[in-house]
């Protein structure tokens, strides 16, 4: 598909685009950039890339398709390093999961010869770094595209196909309907993990122990979304804040009618709550998901 492809940040997400790159031969040559020299050091050794630097204009003339792959907060950075080294009708792109304040400041930094299509694959685990990447962990899994104006029809169905090819169902979505929709989805999930996890390091000396001890319920499960790189995080819930604010609105309100129901003993609102709850499990499994098998699957 590409005779070069460079990938700005070869972390999770950038090293598993890489393996997956290689392993359908989708371009000739694929680069990286990294400010760390050991992570460029590290990506060349496993074989991910074929030259990696922490000189990004190098890494990123001549590229056909750019994959950023960094923080959100780096986005302006990148893009202010990049913008005058990049190759006249290149698809420049992103992995991040938030797009309405990302998509207009790439915008107004690039020429109009430059197809700017973000995409967001929805994949990850909660390891980090090049050894964390997984050659098959887009298999199945849904990438949003979100194409700025600059972007062309041609351009688009170029990367749907890129996507697709490396396994990914594809749809397109407006940015903030996306934003929107990630927020219920990823963003406030993990929120609570977080809060879930972080109120149990109030438990002191041997309860503490017997948390740990016990975790192979619900809380094992919170522990391993609260595992997940905790700077990418920190950039999603602040650059979708709008969002995240009205979720936690409404996810303190839920708690209140939790709370109340519980404090007067309401045994039929408590079923009612459980009973439409355990549907959404259902519906995810049969979307295809995740598996319908006792503890999630796990061996």
């Amino acid at each position: 598909m590409f005779k070069k492809v460079c990938i700005i940040g070869c972390g999770l997400i950038g090293s598993s685009i890489a393996r997956a790159i290689r392993k359908k031969n989708l371009s000739i040559k694929i680069v990286s950039c990294n400010r760390s020299d050991s992570t460029n050091k590290k990506v060349i050794e496993l074989k991910i890339v074929d030259d990696s630097n922490s000189d990004i204009k190098k890494m990123v003339e001549g590229s056909d398709l750019i994959i950023i792959a960094t923080p959100l907060s780096s986005y302006e950075d990148v893009i202010l390093k990049i913008k005058n080294s990049l190759k006249s009708g290149s698809i420049l792109t992103d992995v991040g999961s938030v797009k309405e304040n990302v998509i207009g400041l790439i915008e107004k930094n690039i020429s109009k010869d430059i197809s700017w299509i973000s995409s967001h694959p929805i994949a990850g685990t909660e390891e980090s770094g090049p050894e964390a990447g997984l050659t098959e962990l887009f298999e199945n899994r849904w990438c949003i595209l979100t194409p700025s104006k600059k972007a062309n029809d041609k351009d688009i169905q170029v990367l749907k196909t890129f996507w697709k090819k490396i396994g990914c169902k594809v749809d397109i979505m407006d940015a903030k309907q996306h934003d929107y929709i990630l927020s219920i989805t990823s963003h406030i999930p993990h929120l609570i993990a977080y809060n879930i996890v972080n109120t149990t390091l109030n438990v002191q000396d041997k309860k503490e122990s017997d948390v740990v001890k016990y975790s192979a319920g619900g809380l094992r499960d919170f522990t391993r979304i609260a595992a997940s790189n905790p700077i990418m995080w920190r950039d999603i819930f602040i650059q979708n804040k709008k969002n995240m604010s009205e979720m936690i609105d409404n996810f303190i309100k839920n708690l209140k009618d939790l709370k109340e129901a519980i404090e007067n003993d309401d045994g039929k609102k408590l079923e009612e709550i459980f009973t439409k709850t355990k549907k959404i499990r259902k519906e995810i499994v049969k979307a295809g998901q995740d598996v319908g098998k006792p503890d999630f699957g796990r061996k």
